[in-house]
């Protein structure tokens, strides 16, 4: 960039500058801003347009434009040149308008007389503000300096919104952070709460992004980049030997550290008349809305290590820490991009939900909310630029709904429904120590899915007869190395010992797909989903599948122990596991360990494939466990990752409720015992349905075992069985509709 054009930007900016101090309202302000910026650039308008809604823009004020078109022109979020910047988050740069591709004409702006166009987005951290425009009546292309220009005072501009230097009135001036927001996300774990925001990640407020001394700003970006590449090769050097994924981060962070271009970009920023917290920022808005437009998922990733590194960057600049001294809200709702299992599990039970700007139904944090029994949402977009710390919010787990700051309406609401749910749980308590029994005199085992110590207070409130799933991996992925024989143990241990005489079902390491543990290299597969995982992780490192069943065998130290092997897809895989367990039980003995009482050794069934099994697997299995979230999504061929697709297939879809009852029959004609575990054991509908198909056990999170009870204690299971049949001799598609005309006449 020029040293001329250096000057003038920072000319202009300082002129902003003093707009901004001034004691104007936010509309004289906009007007004062366009005049100021057509006549430094030599421009015949200057036009700022913000957004009104998620989707609508409008016309905020102008310098050169018709003045009567300023809030009464708008445009949808795609719609003609201006909608077209929004909507991709990059510049256009024509020097004939009306033949550009997209152009729509507003006669109401008097924009005809004018050939030459420059629009560039207002956005800040990767949020869409606005767009700043530029015209000409002369067909000329703007030069690089002066987009270079134009982008640094939209970067102020984007700052000086997020501040409220331009409110006003109507909605596109309306002040920031204080609106009514309804986000739609994706449910990952259901449930209601409402409470207060908790950022995990505090904002970074940049208050001067207009520089008084650039030199001065200059040596402070240079003294925060040193600080931030002596930090790296310190978590680098702490690293060495350790994690290889973790390794690989670090590096990127240390070239990006280290990057001559990164580097030019900010003092060209800085010289141009930004603060160096400010030129720091508009990398890390440009990066994000690169972010956005990138399908690649590697150059996501270094997309979002540099994200993070100029996280860091700003907190060493203004001194916000992670610590801000803000006491965290008696009723906290955890706000975050995203964020792991370990750092989730430090705020231990305090969290009433979670909502995640990220994420995804099968995440590490998801595994974790349901273990907390808390309510999730995830992809809940702008949810981190939305909130504030303090602000009130209801999150509405079984929709996918956050409502950030509710109208008293929709509080009202919301507060009816969570009172609804208390009063049905002082029902659900009433009926605690009582069985599942139907008005048929079926009986229905009701057991809960666990796999932290916070869980197991659950058994005794709850009412579960005991555990059906422990997942014994949350204690793999919480942790950055594998963990040692005797802490595994002394944890099963104390599981047992918290269940009482109740059974514990040990599921066996299920890691991969979507259960990545941090320490171990990641396999670069096409569907992970379908790939190496589970027991085909375990039988593949004998040694990792040996250690765990040697920390369990000595945690029973004679009590009864009950194993069981996931993902198991053939009888092979079954057998060879199940050897892997006599050979460590004959260690075991050898060692001097006292033996289980009794040892039960079982396996899940996710995969098609192990329903059809030869009829020596079902004699020979202990027990078998149908993993209904896996089972459903191989089934029906359908990822319960992907959001167009996951909620299209129902589970009392005919077909799929046919093939459970395979299983069922199978099983009994071999007297093996039979459980369903998932989501759907948990809801009472389907739970009735697969009751009323010949299951009789059903593991659940523990929140819906009273739901569950309370309904099955009030219907007749082979009424419902006939309405299942009667479907399927009609051809319903799914029994659902069926089912729910016929529930009311139960009551």
């Amino acid at each position: 960039m020029s040293e001329q054009t250096d000057s003038e930007s920072r000319k202009l900016l300082v002129r902003l500058r003093d707009v901004m101090a001034g004691e104007l309202a936010g509309q004289a302000r906009l007007n004062k801003i366009t005049h100021l910026i057509a006549d430094s650039m030599g421009t015949e308008v200057c036009s700022i347009y913000l957004f009104r809604d998620e989707d609508t823009l409008e016309l905020c004020a102008t310098q050169g434009l018709n003045p009567e078109a300023v809030h009464q022109t708008r445009m949808r979020l795609g719609e003609g040149l201006v909608g077209r910047v929004a909507k991709r988050a990059q510049v256009i740069n024509t020097a004939d308008a009306p033949s550009a591709k997209g152009f729509r004409f507003m006669p109401e702006t008097g924009e005809e007389i004018y050939s030459s166009f420059l629009g560039v987005p207002v956005q800040r951290l990767g949020e869409r503000l606005g767009v700043l425009v530029v015209q000409s009546k002369d067909q000329r292309t703007y030069s690089a300096d002066e987009i270079y220009a134009l982008e640094v005072v939209a970067m102020v501009l984007a700052e000086m919104t997020e501040l409220g230097a331009f409110v006003g009135e109507g909605a596109a001036l309306s002040a920031r952070h204080q609106q009514s927001v309804l986000l739609r996300g994706t449910t990952a774990q259901e449930g209601a709460a409402q409470g207060h925001v908790w950022l995990h990640e505090p904002r970074v407020v940049v208050t001067n992004p207009i520089a008084d001394d650039p030199e001065r700003e200059l040596e402070r970006l240079q003294g925060a980049v040193e600080e931030l590449r002596v930090g790296v090769d310190k978590m680098l050097a702490a690293s060495a030997g350790g994690d290889k994924d973790q390794l690989q981060v670090l590096e990127a962070y240390r070239m990006y550290a280290n990057s001559k271009g990164w580097m030019r970009r900010m003092q060209d920023d800085i010289r141009s008349g930004l603060s160096a917290e400010a030129a720091v920022e508009k990398e890390q808005s440009m990066a994000r809305a690169r972010m956005e437009q990138v399908q690649d998922a590697y150059l996501r990733e270094r997309l979002s290590d540099l994200d993070d590194l100029s996280n860091r960057m700003l907190r060493i600049l203004t001194g916000q820490g992670a610590e801000t001294g803000a006491a965290m809200p008696v009723d906290p709702i955890l706000v975050a991009r995203n964020i792991g299992p370990a750092e989730l599990l430090e705020y231990d039970r305090k969290l009433k939900g979670i909502v995640l700007e990220e994420g995804s139904v099968g995440s590490h944090a998801a595994i974790v909310a349901r273990a907390l029994a808390i309510p999730l949402v995830v992809h809940a977009k702008r949810i981190t630029t939305e909130a504030l710390n303090g602000d009130r919010i209801m999150v509405d787990g079984d929709q996918g709904l956050v409502h950030l700051r509710p109208d008293d309406t929709v509080a009202s609401a919301f507060g009816e429904k969570i009172a609804m749910q208390a009063k049905a749980q002082e029902r659900y308590v009433s009926i605690k120590d009582k069985p599942a029994q139907t008005r048929c005199g079926k009986t229905i085992s009701l057991v809960m899915n666990a796999g932290l110590m916070a869980d197991l207070p659950s058994l005794e409130s709850s009412g579960a007869e005991g555990v059906g799933l422990f997942r014994t991996e949350l204690q793999f992925l919480v942790r950055n190395q594998m963990p040692r024989r005797s802490e595994l143990s002394a944890i099963y241990a104390r599981v047992l010992d918290a269940a009482k005489d109740k059974e514990v079902v040990f599921r066996t390491l299920d890691i991969g797909s979507d259960k990545v543990l941090p320490y171990m290299k990641p396999n670069d597969e096409p569907n992970p989903a379908l790939g190496w995982r589970a027991i085909r992780v375990g039988l593949d490192k004998p040694g990792v599948m040996r250690m765990q069943l040697q920390a369990l065998i000595r945690a029973a130290n004679g009590r009864p122990l009950t194993v069981m092997f996931p993902f198991v897809a053939q009888f092979d895989e079954y057998t060879r596991a199940r050897a892997e367990v006599d050979k460590t039980l004959a260690l075991e003995e050898k060692l001097g360990h006292v033996l289980p009482q009794s040892i039960k050794i079982g396996a899940m069934l996710e995969t098609p494939s192990l329903a059809f099994a030869p009829p020596k697997f079902f004699q020979e299995v202990d027990f078998l466990s149908i993993g209904g979230n896996d089972l459903k999504q191989f089934f029906f061929a359908a990822d319960r990752e992907n959001e167009r697709v996951r909620r299209r297939y129902d589970t009392l879809n005919v077909s799929f409720l046919t093939f459970i009852e395979r299983i069922v029959e199978r099983c009994a004609s071999t007297d093996t015992p039979l459980s369903f575990c998932g989501e759907d054991a948990g809801r009472p509908v389907e739970a009735l349905c697969l009751a009323a198909i010949g299951l009789r056990k059903l593991s659940m999170r523990p929140a819906s075992i009273g739901p569950v009870k309370s309904l099955l204690r009030r219907v007749d299971l082979d009424e419902l069985r006939k309405i299942i049949s009667d479907g399927r001799h009609r051809g319903d598609q799914s029994v659902r509709p069926a089912v729910m005309e016929w529930l009311p006449t139960q009551f």
